[in-house]
């Protein structure tokens, strides 16, 4: 399918990575095809930029680089410029508070000024009663729970798990289990994919949940309302695993003997 580059439109960065510009009619992009990141014609910036679920800040610097048409490493430069007001346990680092959100982007935006934008946006997104209700019900400060609800963004394989894949997390912290995500250590080695190797699980890093007890030091990536909530308000079940055999098959139980065979199917479905 081809693709129409309008002097104006969006900035549009999908879950899987791909980036493309899309104007404000209808021209819409073929999933399976990667189409490079187009600026519009005559240096004009796009209007907004789109940041979805989960991404990395890594990624989010990235994207504002271009939609910014700065040099890349730009944004990630501005961060002790830009005063943003995280809490105390993220230590300067914004990882998890840079929301998930279609942003407006104007001839004066920057990269401190969007970054700043996106961490305000998240200080009102889970500073709200429900949330901090939700976060103390579960014995847990605020940052904690935005560093669950990042696991089940990277971890759900739709909205509907993300309940029950919160409550596999708590119940593993209850009962003083390591979590064994491997979106974490997926994290710590800066790449996304499906398959964890026994190496994998030995590497030495804090992100490391195989050989490390409790959450991770820092949120995974950036989630959004949906894994929040449900990390606020897990699903209830007695769940202690889980894994995706297939795309929509998604399977959680209680019983190692039963995960086992499950891994199993899923070795075999590779």
């Amino acid at each position: 399918m081809q693709t129409k580059t309008p002097r104006r439109g969006t900035i549009r960065l999908t879950r899987r990575g791909r980036i493309a510009l899309i104007a404000a009619g209808a021209v819409a992009v073929a999933a399976a095809v990667t189409v490079p990141l187009l600026l519009p014609d005559d240096d004009e910036r796009p209007e907004t930029l789109t940041i979805p679920e989960g991404w990395r800040a890594a990624q989010v610097y990235a994207a504002v680089d271009k939609a910014l048409d700065v040099p890349a490493g730009t944004t990630k430069k501005a961060l002790p410029k830009a005063n943003l007001k995280l809490p105390e346990d993220a230590d300067g680092n914004p990882e998890g508070y840079l929301f998930p959100a279609t942003y407006p982007l104007s001839p004066e935006s920057t990269p401190a000024s969007v970054l700043s934008y996106m961490v305000n946006t998240a200080n009102k997104k889970f500073g709200v009663g429900q949330v901090t209700a939700g976060a103390n019900r579960n014995a847990l400060n605020i940052y904690q729970s935005v560093t669950i609800a990042s696991m089940i963004e990277a971890e759900a394989g739709s909205k509907e798990e993300m309940g029950k894949v919160a409550r596999v997390i708590y119940n593993r912290l209850d009962r003083g289990m390591p979590l064994q995500m491997d979106s974490t250590i997926n994290y710590a080695l800066n790449r996304s994919t499906l398959a964890t190797s026994e190496r994998d699980t030995k590497i030495n890093s804090p992100y490391n949940t195989y050989a490390r007890m409790g959450l991770p030091p820092t949120p995974i990536g950036n989630p959004g309302e949906e894994a929040m909530r449900a990390a606020i308000n897990p699903t209830p079940g007695n769940w202690l695993y889980f894994v995706t055999v297939k795309p929509g098959d998604t399977r959680f139980t209680s019983d190692f003997q039963e995960h086992q065979k499950n891994v199993g199917e899923f070795n075999k479905a590779k």
